[in-house]
This record gives structure tokens, sequence and C-alpha cells, in this order.
């Protein structure tokens, strides 16, 4: 953006004001005329009166004239102006100087804080660190607490043993009782076994007696036919007879 300057005539004097648009323009400006005071809101700017009373004390010093109390007027005049001039100046120096106590106790807070905040940081991370370890021991203190209650809950040992020691005697009792009837159950397959063979024995003897006593019937037989046929013979000779 450009500037635009234009002519301000006041007392003989011509005054040059610049207008900027820019921010930077701005600023630069604000501050130059604060620090040279040339522009005031109301009346001649303080820099251009102390300028011209310094120059009407000048002249009239040069002067050839005995113009002693002229001078005294107009030195005093500046003197005055001077003081005047000086007050505000003084007056901006001790705002500075409160502004840069001010930007330093800033710093130092915003340096305190940032410290602050880190240690507030390492803290949570801390803290975080101490809440996963107290989650696994209140894991762990829960699983130990369940696994009581589980032991809780089963008989006392004393009582334990007893029912291990009457298992085992049935137990054992089970297995004698298991080997005798193994033992019986041996001699009753001895027992069968020869209860079979007796009475494959008995069969066989059984089948010989039935063949022995078939052949005597039949030899019986065979003999009373013999006899009936001699008898009949002579019975037919005697009838011939």
């Amino acid at each position: 953006m450009l500037g635009k300057g234009r002519k301000v005539s006041g007392r003989g004097e011509t005054v040059t004001a610049n207008y900027a648009f820019g921010p930077a323009e701005d600023d630069a400006i604000i501050k130059h005329r604060l620090l040279t005071r040339t522009t005031t809101t109301r009346g001649e700017p303080p820099l251009k009166k102390l300028q011209r009373k310094f120059t009407s004390f000048v002249l009239e010093v040069e002067k050839d004239e005995e113009n002693y109390n002229d001078c005294a007027k107009l030195s005093k005049a500046f003197l005055q102006e001077l003081s005047t001039f000086e007050i505000p100046l003084l007056k901006s120096k001790a705002v500075i100087d409160a502004n840069l106590r001010e930007k330093e106790n800033f710093n130092e807070l915003k340096d305190e804080m940032n410290r602050q905040i880190s240690l507030v940081q390492t803290d949570i991370e801390e803290l975080k660190k101490q809440l996963e370890e107290s989650k696994i021991e209140r894991q762990h203190k829960e699983e130990c607490e369940a696994i009581r209650k589980l032991i809780s809950a089963q008989p006392p040992r004393s009582e334990t043993q007893k029912s291990i020691r009457e298992i085992e005697k049935e137990i054992a009792a089970l297995e004698a009782e298991n080997t005798a009837g193994s033992r019986l159950l041996e001699l009753r397959k001895k027992q069968f076994a020869l209860l079979l063979h007796v009475v494959d024995e008995l069969q066989n003897t059984i089948e010989e007696d039935q063949k022995s006593l078939i052949e005597e019937m039949r030899m019986v037989t065979e003999e009373q036919k013999s006899g009936m046929d001699d008898a009949s013979g002579g019975s037919e000779a005697m009838a011939v007879d």
C-alpha cells in the first residue's frame, strides 16, 4: 500500500503528515512520533514548540544589541519548555521501565509455569505407572483371594487324609475282592471245562450205549425172526406128515 502526503500550514510552517495503511508501517510511525513527539492531538507539537523557543533564544543571543533581559526571558522560557518536554519523557521512561519489569516478571512467571507444567507432566506419567502397577497388584490380590476362597471351601487336611485312608482301604478291599473273583472265575472256568469234558464223555458213552443197544435189539430181532422162520418150517413139515 502506498502512503499519501498532505500539506498542512500553520503559523508559517509546513507540516507533512504521512498516512500508512499497513500494520507494520502504522507501528513504525506511531513509535517514531512517540519518540520524537513531533505530533500532538491538540495545539503545536511539543518538539516543534521547543525548537521554536530554542531558535528564538539563539537568534536573540546572536544580536549585537544589549538585550540581556530578552535573552534571559527567552532562556527561561526555553528551559521551562525543556522541562515541560522532559516530564512526559520521564513518564514514558518510567512506563517503559515498568513494562520491561512486567515483561521480565511475565517471562519468569512463564518459565515457572512451564517448569510446573513439566513437573506435573512428570507426576502424571509417574501416577500412570503407579496406576498400572496398582491394577496388576489388585488383579493378583483378587486371584489370591479367589484361590483362598477355593481352599477355604475344601475340607480340612485331617478329614482329607482320613477320606484318603478310607478310600485306600476300599481300593484294597476291592482289589482283594477282584483277586478273589478272578481266582473264583478261573476255578469256575476250569470246572466248566471239566464239566464240558465230562458231558462230552458222557455223550460219547451214551451214543456208544445207544449203538450197542440198537445192535443188540437188531440181533434179538434177527434171532426172533430166525426162530419164527424155523418154527414155521417145522409146522409145515408136520403138516405134510
